[in-house]
C-alpha cells in the first residue's frame, strides 16, 4: 500500500505529521512505561514481575495475549537450541496478537523485544541505584533502560499511537517480549517452535541503525584440577588458577589470528576489533596457604557468519589440547570443556530485501537523514528468524549508552524518534483499517 490518496477513505493512511505528533503526544505516558519496567529486576531466572506488566500492557492496548512457558525439552532437538543455565520454570514469555477487525490486506509484522537485562555488576560503581530509574535531561537511567526496555516501549507506543489516532494494522500484528536472550535466545526460539511467523520481523535493539550482520557467539567453561601442595613448598605443586591462565592465553593467540586482516569476514573487513574472546568470570582455590587445586574460567567467542558453532568448538579445542600437551606438568593436570549458553551462528542481512528498504524509507521520511548500517559483533535475536525461520529480519532501536556497563542509558528523544519510524513502517508495511 503506498500514502496516496485511496477510493476507499477507510484505506486510506494517516499522514506523516499526524503519526509524529501523535507519538509526541505519548511521550509522558511513555517514559511512565519505560521508568515502569525498568523498576523491575529482570536478570536472569527473575522475569516473572516484569512479563506480568507486558501482559497488562497487551491486553491494556486490545492485543490478545499468550502467555506460555519455555518447553526446553522441546526446544533440544532443534539446531538454533543452546543450553539453558538456569530452569525456565516460572519464566514465561508473552507475546500480544492483533488480529485485524476490518479487511486483512498488508504484510504481517513481528515486533519482537527481549525483557531480561545482564547482571548489573559492582553496584558501588552505579551513581543510583540500578533499578531506580531516573531522568536527567534527555536520558532514563537504569540497567536495562537500553537494552532494551525502551526498544519494547517504541513498539508499545507505536502500535498505540496508531490505534489513537483511529486505526489499526490491515495485517496480523505480533508483540513478543521474550526471555532468554542475553544468553541463550531461547526464549525467541521457543515463540518460533510455537509457530509465530509473519513476512518479516524487527528487532527495537539499542542501535539507531539497520544491523547488516552479527557475529556468531560462543560461550563455554574450561574447569581445571591441578596438584595441591603446601603454600611453602607452592613451587613444587601445579596451581589450577595457572594452568587456567595458560589455556586462557593460547585462546587468546586463536583470537588474534582471527583478527588478522587475512581471516577477516568481509563484513568485518574494516571493523577494529571484530573478535572478541571475553574472560567474563574465573573462580578457584580454596584459601592463601594452598596451591588451588580446581579453578573455572567462564568465556565468551565471537566468530565470524558462515562457521558453524561445531566447526568453532572443534578448533577451540584442539587449541586447547595442544595447549595441554606442550604443559610441562600436563600429566599431572586434568581439565574439561563444558558449553552452556550461547552456541550461535552470525548472519548477514540481505539489504536489498522489502521488510529493509522500507524501513530505511521510514527512518529518511521521519528524520530527514539516510539510514546508517552496523556489522554488529555480538548476537540477538534476529539469528532465530533469519536462520531457522525464513523470516527477513533485522534490529533498528533507540541510541543510548553504558550497555551492559555502569550506569546504562537511552535517550527519550531517540526512543521518540524510533517510536514515530516504526508507526510509519507499520502503517506502511501492514498497511491500516480505520477504527
Amino acid at each position: 500500500m503506498t500514502n496516496s490518496a485511496s477510493a476507499d477513505p477507510s484505506t486510506a493512511l494517516p499522514s506523516q505529521e499526524a503519526i509524529v505528533q501523535a507519538v509526541a503526544r505519548l511521550r509522558d505516558e511513555s517514559v511512565e512505561m519505560l521508568t515502569e519496567l525498568v523498576s523491575h529486576p529482570s536478570l536472569l531466572g527473575q522475569e516473572a514481575s516484569a512479563q506480568r506488566v507486558m501482559k497488562r500492557r497487551f491486553a491494556g492496548l486490545g492485543l490478545r495475549v499468550h502467555e506460555f512457558a519455555i518447553d526446553e525439552a522441546r526446544l533440544k532437538a532443534h539446531e538454533g537450541w543452546s543450553p539453558s543455565i538456569v530452569s525456565c520454570e516460572g519464566r514465561p514469555n508473552v507475546v500480544g496478537i492483533h488480529e485485524p477487525r476490518g479487511p486483512v490486506r498488508g504484510k504481517s509484522l513481528i515486533l519482537n523485544g527481549h525483557i531480561d537485562v545482564v547482571p548489573v555488576g559492582a553496584t558501588a560503581l552505579w551513581s543510583r541505584p540500578p533499578f531506580e530509574p531516573r531522568v536527567e535531561g534527555d536520558r532514563l537511567y537504569g540497567r536495562g533502560a537500553a537494552d532494551m526496555k525502551a526498544g519494547i516501549v517504541a513498539y508499545l507506543s507505536a502500535f498505540d499511537a496508531l490505534r489513537r489516532l483511529g486505526f489499526e494494522p490491515a495485517a496480523k500484528l505480533v508483540l513478543q517480549s521474550v526471555v532468554e536472550e542475553e544468553c541463550t535466545g531461547n526464549g525467541a526460539l521457543a515463540c518460533l517452535v510455537e509457530g509465530y511467523t509473519a513476512d518479516a520481523a524487527l528487532i527495537p535493539e539499542p542501535m539507531p541503525m539497520v544491523m547488516s550482520a552479527q557475529m556468531g557467539v560462543m560461550w563455554l567453561a574450561i574447569e581445571v584440577l591441578g596438584v595441591p601442595v603446601h603454600a611453602a613448598y607452592a613451587h613444587t605443586g601445579v596451581a589450577a588458577i595457572e594452568f587456567a591462565n595458560h589455556l586462557v592465553s593460547r585462546l587468546r593467540e586463536l583470537e588474534a589470528r582471527w583478527n588478522l586482516p587475512a581471516a577477516r569476514h568481509a563484513m568485518y573487513a574494516n571493523h577494529e576489533h571484530p573478535v572478541n574472546f571475553n574472560l567474563g568470570k574465573i573462580s578457584g582455590g580454596e584459601w592463601a596457604s594452598s596451591v588451588p587445586t580446581q579453578c573455572r574460567v567462564d568465556l565468551r567467542l565471537g566468530f565470524y557468519p558462515g562457521l558453524k558453532p561445531a566447526a568453532v568448538r572443534q578448533e577451540v579445542e584442539a587449541v586447547l589440547n595442544e595447549a595441554w600437551r606442550s604443559h610441562p606438568h600436563h600429566d599431572s593436570l586434568r581439565y574439561e570443556v563444558v558449553y552452556n549458553g550461547f552456541q550461535a551462528e552470525g548472519l548477514v542481512v540481505d539489504l536489498q530485501q522489502p521488510v529493509i528498504t522500507e524501513l530505511s524509507r521510514a527512518h529518511q521520511d521521519i528524520t530527514g537523514a539516510p539510514v546508517q548500517h552496523q556489522a554488529f559483533t555480538g548476537t540477538t535475536d534476529v539469528k532465530f528468524f533469519h536462520l531457522y525461520g525464513n523470516i527477513p529480519a533485522t534490529c533498528y532501536g533507540p541510541a543510548g549508552g553504558d550497555i551492559h556497563g555502569i550506569d546504562e542509558w537511552v535517550s527519550i528523544a531517540s526512543m521518540q524518534q524510533v517510536t514515530a519510524v516504526l508507526a510509519l513502517f507499520i502503517a506502511r508495511w501492514c498497511g491500516l483499517n480505520r477504527l
